[in-house]
């Protein structure tokens, strides 16, 4: 496995720029798209990707318990959580941005979410439960557990695992602001969505997220150079960790509503950038995300001394537009709800960006995913009648352990990963990688960048799935 895209949805990384031109000689789904169908498998992928003890209510049977053991050699608990993508590893820093953007897709859209917002609700706290074991230690974050490479060597069922499951942490001698960061924003967030339906869970969270933002901003530096043998290149920051900063410090101003932080982002808003590559958003990258979060409270007039978020947020939004679209940006209907609220539109030079042409080229790159592209393909696996059969994922392309309950070695996998069949357990919702720069899609283990899928590209599809779901 190489170094993770930066961006999500990852198939449109290369296609935004010229997708609208493509899109004019597609073939779309005869009877237009189930959103809510997509809605309930998008969320049915995160059971897919479950480490540690499986609940009663677990949907997708052919996984089992795995990892009970995760966090002994550090003499801590660190079972639970969700392994990021195809392989077996837990990295700490898109598991919070995962979580960070299913809260803020509940916050936002789950009003639309229906039958599936419970089941939301409980992909949330399947992560934020580890967070929490992961930070209970003050002054230390437990960001990784398992090592990349010799999980990599191998091609095991995470109910097999036997390699190495060696734990990384940051702490004061060791900073890493970004994923400190992250996880204090995943945990804000998350508080928001609990703040009703578990007070006191709801507190624990918010004043976990304070403790640790603030052990993240005292404690300064990059988790890649702290610990960069252990996560580069599989997610090294290579943004810097100041985005983090603003963007645990937006979430938990909207989560507390406390003026210190408030004031926080007004005074280090030139300091750490919030203005600087707001070309995409993604688990390494905030700073479209800090900027349209923040622009909400400027566009409901609660708060001018935001004016500049919103500038920006608005530079970003002009950028999405046919013809000057940067090729690494994603559409997002969040904002185009936000002005949509607000009785707003963003100038773009001669031309501007209503909350009607935000939402149509959202909707766009949604049915873009679900089939309506040049290959006629879903790439939600499960989705459609055509989709994704080989993807690289160790679970779904082995033997299930009901099927299979005999051990499976590191390397007695191998033949499963280069067969040319199907793999033998669907993991329905998920979401890979997607077609080259050429429009093509290989469909087969060994093109991970193409086949792979993971946590992060299906957390944000959450939202929009559930919006489109009620406003198609």
């Amino acid at each position: 496995m190489a170094p993770k895209p930066l961006t999500f949805p990852v198939i449109f990384s290369a296609l935004l720029a010229f997708s609208f031109s493509l899109l004019l000689f597609c073939h779309p789904i005869i009877g237009g798209h189930d959103y809510h169908d997509a809605l309930r498998k998008s969320i049915l992928f995160f059971e897919g990707q479950r480490s540690g003890r499986l609940p009663p209510d677990q949907h997708v049977k052919w996984r089992r318990d795995s990892a009970l053991h995760d966090g002994s050699t550090a003499g801590v608990d660190l079972t639970g959580g969700y392994y990021d993508a195809g392989d077996n590893v837990k990295f700490g820093f898109p598991m919070a941005f995962t979580t960070t953007l299913l809260a803020w897709s509940i916050i936002d859209f789950g009003r639309n979410m229906g039958p599936e917002l419970k089941n939301t609700v409980k992909a949330v706290k399947w992560s934020t439960d580890y967070l929490l074991k992961a930070t209970e230690k003050p002054g230390v974050v437990y960001v990784q557990v398992g090592d990349a490479y010799s999980d990599h060597s191998c091609w095991e069922r995470p109910e097999d695992m036997d390699t190495l499951r060696t734990v990384y942490k940051i702490d004061n001698a060791h900073p890493g602001s970004d994923v400190a960061g992250e996880t204090a924003a995943a945990l804000a967030a998350a508080s928001i969505v609990f703040r009703k339906r578990d007070p006191a869970y709801s507190r624990l969270l918010l004043n976990r997220a304070i403790r640790v933002f603030n052990f993240a901003d005292k404690h300064r530096g990059a988790y890649s150079s702290s610990l960069h043998s252990a996560v580069c290149p599989f997610y090294c920051d290579v943004n810097g960790y100041q985005d983090e900063l603003l963007w645990g410090a937006a979430w938990l101003h909207k989560a507390s509503r406390k003026r210190v932080y408030r004031e926080y982002i007004v005074k280090n808003e030139v300091v750490l950038r919030a203005g600087d590559t707001i070309n995409e958003f993604g688990w390494d990258n905030k700073h479209a995300g800090i900027n349209v979060l923040i622009s909400k409270e400027v566009l409901m007039e609660k708060a001018d001394y935001f004016e500049s978020f919103k500038q920006n947020a608005d530079g970003f939004i002009c950028s999405l537009l046919p013809g000057i679209s940067h090729p690494q940006v994603q559409y997002s209907p969040a904002y185009s709800n936000y002005l949509s609220h607000a009785n707003k539109v963003v100038p773009c030079g001669e031309t501007s960006a209503s909350p009607a042409l935000l939402k149509h080229l959202a909707k766009r790159q949604v049915d873009y995913i679900l089939g309506d592209n040049p290959l006629g393909m879903s790439y939600m696996v499960g989705y459609g009648a055509r989709f994704p059969r080989r993807i690289h994922h160790r679970g779904s392309s082995l033997p299930s352990v009901a099927a299979q309950p005999a051990r499976i070695g590191c390397k007695a996998g191998t033949r499963y990963y280069l067969s040319p069949n199907p793999n033998p357990n669907l993991l329905v919702g998920a979401v890979v990688g997607g077609p080259n720069v050429s429009d093509a899609f290989p469909d087969s283990r060994p093109y991970f960048q193409e086949s792979e899928p993971t946590t992060y590209i299906n957390a944000p599809l959450v939202g929009l799935l559930a919006f489109f779901s009620a406003h198609p």
